[in-house]
């Protein structure tokens, strides 16, 4: 039976050594807070069932902003510490005890998928589990003026980063041993764990796992996300259906009460699949129909929410990321604009990016044609995706 697997995201701290005035896990790289590209890798895992989140307390207008659409349970306030903030979030996820837990800094959104599951075999192996990198640089060790008193053998040295990995109970054991001794210093778990008596063990970790400090760092950070090596693509994309017996329409992902309803093999929502098709035209990579043959009895009465999804992970996967999407209905009913905000929550949180990159529109057709005669709709979808340039793009 697989262990079930806890993310706790750590971003109760200030971070304003980074600049601009804002905590660093709500500043922007590449257009998309920090905290969120954070979360959304641990979201998107299939290992992971749980991810819960510790803010500071006067952080939650900020948190709402960053996370909306997410599907995140409530924050945790943090604590003064980083141990304090860490054992509140530990807290709260003990009603579910979950088998494990990942404890992530927040200030590190570049972490991979193949570096969560490292963290989760690790945990799963030993116990108590952290990544670490080789130090590369000679090291020295000096007196208070600077002075060197040795070089230090690098070969038994590591790098450490997070997410550190744990037997969740073992963990919060630690922390409550600690609480009681009146101990809050310790700025990282695996230094609880063995002031605990744990044997905490390493495991491979990434350089491109970098944690977003100073205002240096984002500015790296923007030059690997922004548009020194990213192109702007856009694609297009269409759809239309036509009405059927029935009492609701599923619209943008939204059930809306109607006299009629769609027809189609899935569930005819002529506005995602406008959006999928604008996505992949935006890749050059076909259209819905190619990747969901209608004939496929796989995709009968399927949500298209599922077709969204794969077209969002095919950016990904490219190591793109989705700027805007925008979509218009065209019908004479059911009306559109009571139901607008709902649908571009319910897209932004398919697609993982916050409502303001989320345009919906609607019109009729003026009475004419097959609209007109209310006989169908149609959407009309634009997606802007930025793709990292390739060599030959650069040709």
């Amino acid at each position: 039976m697989a262990l079930s697997v806890a993310a706790l995201i750590v971003a109760a701290g200030r971070g304003i050594r980074s600049g601009g005035g804002t905590p660093k896990q709500y500043r922007q790289v590449g257009g998309e807070p920090v905290l969120r590209l954070s979360a959304g890798h641990f979201l998107r895992h299939p290992q992971i069932g749980q991810v819960q989140t510790v803010i500071h307390p006067d952080d939650r207008e900020l948190y709402d902003r960053a996370t909306d659409g997410l599907g995140l349970p409530a924050p945790v306030p943090g604590g003064a510490t980083r141990q304090l903030s860490v054992k509140a979030g530990l807290e709260a996820l003990a009603a579910a005890k979950p088998d494990l837990v990942l404890v992530h800094d927040a200030a590190r959104p570049f972490i991979s998928a193949a570096l969560i599951t490292r963290a989760v075999d690790a945990a799963a192996a030993s116990g108590a589990a952290i990544p670490g990198l080789a130090v590369t640089d000679t090291v020295k060790r000096v007196d208070a003026a600077g002075k060197i008193l040795e070089t230090v053998d690098r070969s038994a040295l590591r790098s450490v980063q997070t997410p550190q990995a744990f037997r969740f109970d073992m963990l919060l054991t630690a922390h409550r041993r600690a609480a009681e001794a009146g101990r809050d210093d310790f700025t990282d778990d695996a230094s609880l764990a063995e002031w605990a008596g744990l044997t905490v063990t390493t495991f491979e970790g990434e350089a491109g796992n970098v944690k977003l400090t100073t205002s240096e760092d984002f500015l790296r950070a923007e030059a690997l996300q922004g548009g020194a090596i990213m192109e702007s693509r856009t694609g297009f994309g269409f759809d239309v259906h036509s009405f059927t017996d029935g009492d609701h329409v599923t619209l943008g992902g939204v059930r809306i009460p109607h006299t009629h309803g769609l027809s189609g093999h899935s569930d005819a929502d002529v506005g995602l699949h406008a959006l999928v098709d604008a996505i992949l035209g935006a890749l050059a990579e076909g259209d819905i129909g190619d990747h969901f043959p209608p004939f496929d009895p796989e995709w009968r009465g399927a949500t298209s929410d599922r077709f969204l999804r794969f077209a969002v992970e095919r950016v990904k996967e490219r190591k793109g990321r989705i700027v805007h999407l925008d979509l218009t209905f065209v019908a004479e009913a059911p009306k559109i604009g009571p139901h607008r905000d709902a649908i571009r929550k319910r897209i932004a949180g398919i697609a993982g990016i916050t409502i303001d990159r989320v345009g919906v529109k609607a019109t009729t057709n003026e009475k004419m044609g097959f609209i007109g005669k209310r006989e169908g709709m149609v959407a009309y979808a634009n997606a802007t995706v930025a793709l990292p340039r390739t060599d030959a793009d650069a040709g």
